[in-house]
């Protein structure tokens, strides 16, 4: 597939994916959501890649739908108008669902505005860096929307019902520094230290065991999950890992006290 809205790159095991449609801050259209899936499909299936990084392109990380990538929409039959959330059930909604239960980690690399469900994009990171000069914004209410792309789930897990309902109700920028303070995200850097901040991360999930998969589903997993069945799961993850390959190498090079080698299998 010829891409138009996205870059991708692969090198030392970790896939890039760069959205790439600057003149509109990189807005998650429908033509764009389409190459997105194709490019983390396809790098899911190389067995190469152990790490995936998405970010941008210019001046903004994701500015949010943009549902004019495809032209008009064919008219609502529903007598009660047009139905807003369709789009949601059909594209964005299981996008969100795979990158979640995707096999490897996955930093998000935040350049400039994250808004919409782009903000919700940028919250599917396993590791979240952001350039000082970015934001999160959930702008939905300025245009009597409500917020989408799993982010009514996401942020009251990750910063509590109060800041969740600040960001949701009130629609302001929330900045990097503070989307750190507040346990959001992972790191707030200088701008010209976003990539090279993000694939520091990168190459060390990269060079990790097959068990980082695993890891990143049992957290992910424990958002829904009671006690006894996140025990049951840990220990369902602990017999799968310890049958890899890596699980081997890593309990040699403790033996002979030396770093070990994993190579993802």
């Amino acid at each position: 597939m010829a891409y138009e809205k996205i870059r991708t790159a692969t090198t030392d095991g970790i896939g890039v994916i760069t959205l790439a449609d600057p003149s509109t801050l990189n807005a998650a259209g429908l033509d764009l959501m389409d190459e997105l899936q194709h490019a983390t499909d396809t790098m899911k299936a190389d067995e190469v890649i152990r790490c995936l990084i998405i970010t941008g392109e210019g001046r903004g990380f994701c500015s949010g739908a943009n549902l004019s990538g495809r032209g008009t929409a064919p008219a609502n039959p529903d007598p009660d108008g047009p139905d807003a959330g369709s789009v949601l059930e059909s594209v964005y909604n299981p996008f969100m669902t795979a990158i979640r239960d995707y096999p490897i980690p996955i930093v998000t690399a935040v350049n400039g505005p994250a808004a919409g469900v782009g903000c919700s994009l940028a919250l599917m990171g396993d590791i979240i860096v952001a350039a000082e000069s970015a934001y999160f914004l959930q702008a939905f209410r300025r245009i009597g929307l409500v917020p989408d792309g799993g982010s009514t789930y996401l942020l009251p897990r990750f910063i509590g019902k109060a800041r969740a309902m600040e960001m949701a109700l009130l629609g302001e920028k929330i900045t990097a520094s503070t989307a750190e303070s507040w346990g959001l995200i992972n790191r707030c850097v200088p701008d010209d230290r976003l990539m090279p901040t993000a694939m520091e991360f990168a190459k060390a999930l990269a060079t990790g065991p097959k068990a980082l998969g695993s890891i990143r589903k049992l957290i992910w997993d424990s958002l829904d999950d009671e006690w006894s069945g996140q025990l049951h799961a840990e220990r369902l993850a602990q017999k799968a890992a310890g049958r890899t390959e890596d699980n081997r190498e890593g309990v040699l090079a403790f033996l002979q006290k030396r770093p070990a080698v994993f190579k993802g299998r």
